[in-house]
């Protein structure tokens, strides 16, 4: 025990390595004369190594610096460590032959050092240099980590990025796990071998043979370009037989262009529930955007600052940042000036709901486009406060939309959410008064284009089910879900904004663009499949506790209202809604009354505006289903 700790807690200096080397080069060059006269000590030139010896070590070590052998540490020996040896060697013993031949006539001895010495003595020190090192490396393995502790890992994908794992795994001197085969489903590949580990052929129906077979606890995915269907199938049967699974970033993730150990991490929900990369229109979101004044409201939520970082990568004039979150944008603004000095930005303290506020930075600073994210977003806090919801959905996009009119920026893009469609709570019944209103001042006599985005749950957004769920897992429980049958649909933040911006370059004013948010997701799927991926079995060491329904929660989300369809884009994960339109004359005194009521907190008068102007907003689970029975009555 002793031994171990203090063999991992210390480095032999370089000049010892340095000493051990010398006396294996000197004892190779005595065995390689020793070897060529037939260990016939009569013929070994013996008063020659006087001149010769001293040269053939000063070489040696003078190449051994240049090529930094001892840059690495010996017990973690890898193939750039190799590659260095190999060159000093080669060089090294390419000098010191030419060095004996030119030493040799100088002094009419022609066999100073033989050319057949020079090889012998070349593979000799290529043998016993590299041999030292890989002995090193095994001692420090079998002592700091016997195999009684050792993980046994299978490597999915046999290609340069599964051999570049293998070799980050074997170098990392802290490392309990041991590489046992490889697994893939190429079978030109079955039955070779890649140092010293063997390839398997995989498919679904040998992986539970494959796994006993070599003893496998854990399996890393390697392959850069897995689809994430493929990756969900692998993760499924690990999980369905224990096998604990990690993946590995993408290659430009890697520190330095190196993949390192801690950067080989468990597979989390987000990578099951990612989709294939969307591709978009770069040149166009360019021309968009390329020397513009940019404005983006909500700056420091999970989606506007996302939203920020895509769109600084085509080079705005400026970016103003707006938000009411003190530390949140205090926070991004360190983020955004460290990592893109080029941009200039402006953080703006403000509320969307202050008019007067954010009119000065349209008359300061005259932007060219506006991407509205800026809104309250969680249900169940809405529907104990409707009156907010208004003031800042609906009267804090009004006052930007009328100000974007105002000072003709080109575009507006507003962000919304599926929950507008067919509303049964406040949240989302506000953000489609929004949507109605935003529509309607696009047929007005306006220079703006106003663009509609909507788009159902974010991975990973504040607030969102997954951090929440992971948060309850980590305390043991209970995960708690409102119903057995409720779905949702899933995308990421950045997938999300990608969408957006290329929305954004495609619309030309009055539409509303919903996404394409792939299969909705059982929740409670999702939370047992958490629960796995965490090394735990859900109802025996978690709990899953349904609650029931939250006021204004649906089971499942809709992204189109039952009277509209679509119509297909140039880009296959975006269509527009068609939806009916509203009269803008008409719209814009409703909604500046409901403002009005808002502000003076009558909820009950405010929640009725809302469900006159948006007839299929019918509250479920809620306080305010007594007004849809209201009006039913009042209406017969």
């Amino acid at each position: 025990m002793f031994l171990k700790e203090y063999l991992s807690k210390r480095f032999a200096p370089r000049w010892v390595i340095l000493q051990l080397d010398i006396l294996l080069v000197v004892f190779s060059f005595f065995v390689s004369f020793f070897i060529r006269y037939n260990f016939d000590i009569e013929k070994i030139p013996f008063r020659e190594f006087a001149y010769i010896l001293p040269a053939y070590v000063v070489v040696r070590v003078v190449l051994f610096r240049v090529f930094r052998v001892y840059r690495g540490i010996t017990r973690y020996t890898s193939v750039q460590d190799a590659k260095r040896l190999f060159y000093a060697i080669t060089i090294g013993s390419s000098i010191v032959w030419l060095f004996s031949l030119i030493l040799g006539f100088v002094f009419g001895k022609r066999d100073l050092m033989p050319l057949s010495v020079g090889l012998i003595d070349y593979f000799a020190c290529l043998v016993l240099l590299t041999s030292f090192r890989i002995g090193v490396k095994i001692i420090y393995q079998e002592i700091t980590q016997p195999n009684a502790t050792k993980i046994n890992v299978a490597i999915f994908g046999a290609g340069r990025s599964g051999l570049i794992t293998k070799r980050t795994i074997d170098q990392d001197g802290e490392s309990r796990y041991k590489v046992v085969v490889y697994l893939d489903d190429n079978p030109s590949l079955a039955g070779k071998i890649i140092e010293g580990v063997p390839i398997a052929e995989y498919n679904d129906e040998d992986f539970e043979r494959l796994i006993k077979k070599f003893g496998v606890n854990e399996l890393i995915i390697s392959i850069q370009d897995i689809s994430p269907e493929r990756k969900q199938q692998i993760v499924d049967l690990c999980l369905q037989f224990g096998v604990k699974t990690k993946i590995i970033p993408s290659a430009n993730k890697w520190v330095n262009g190196e993949l390192s150990l801690n950067q080989i991490k468990k597979v989390r929900i987000e990578d099951l529930l990612e989709r294939d990369p969307i591709k978009i229109h770069n040149d166009n979101i360019k021309t968009e955007l390329e020397g513009k004044c940019v404005i983006v409201t909500g700056s420091a939520g999970s989606i506007g600052s996302e939203l920020v970082r895509q769109i600084v990568k085509y080079y705005p004039k400026k970016v103003i940042l707006i938000d009411q979150a003190e530390t949140p944008l205090a926070s991004f603004k360190l983020e955004m000036e460290n990592r893109f000095s080029y941009i200039k930005f402006k953080f703006v303290i403000a509320d969307v709901r202050d008019l007067e506020r954010v009119e000065r930075e349209f008359v300061t600073e005259s932007p060219d486009v506006v991407f509205h994210v800026a809104a309250y977003k969680h249900v169940p806090m809405m529907e104990e406060n409707p009156t907010e919801a208004i003031l800042t959905n609906v009267g804090g996009t009004k006052n930007m939309a009328d100000l974007a009119c105002k000072y003709d920026v080109e575009k507006f893009i507003m962000v919304s959410t599926d929950k507008a469609v067919n509303p049964t709570n406040i949240m989302g019944a506000s953000k489609r008064i929004a949507e109605i209103y935003v529509q309607s001042l696009n047929y007005t006599e306006t220079k703006t284009k106003f663009i509609t985005t909507r788009f159902g749950n974010v991975l990973g957004s504040n607030g969102s089910v997954i951090p929440l769920f992971r948060q309850q897992i980590e305390k043991g429980g209970p995960i708690t879900v409102t119903h057995p049958e409720i779905t949702r649909y899933f995308m990421t933040i950045p997938e999300a904004c990608q969408l957006i911006l290329e929305a954004g370059t495609m619309g030309q004013g009055g539409e509303i663009y919903i996404f394409d948010m792939g299969r909705d997701v059982k929740i409670v799927d999702l939370a047992k499949k958490m629960i796995r991926l965490s090394g735990l079995e859900p109802e025996k060491d978690i709990q899953i506790k349904f609650t029931g329904l939250r006021p204004g929660e649906k089971i499942r989300e809709e992204l189109l209202n039952n009277k509209e369809n679509t119509l297909p884009t140039h880009h296959e994960k975006i269509m527009v809604a068609q939806v009916r339109k509203y009269d803008f004359d008409k719209v814009k005194p409703e909604i500046e009354k409901m403002v009005s009521v808002g502000r003076t907190g009558d909820v009950i008068s405010t929640v009725l505006l809302m469900k006159t102007m948006v007839p299929e907003f019918i509250s479920n689970n809620s306080q305010f289903e007594k007004l849809d029975k209201q009006i039913t009555r009042s209406l017969s």
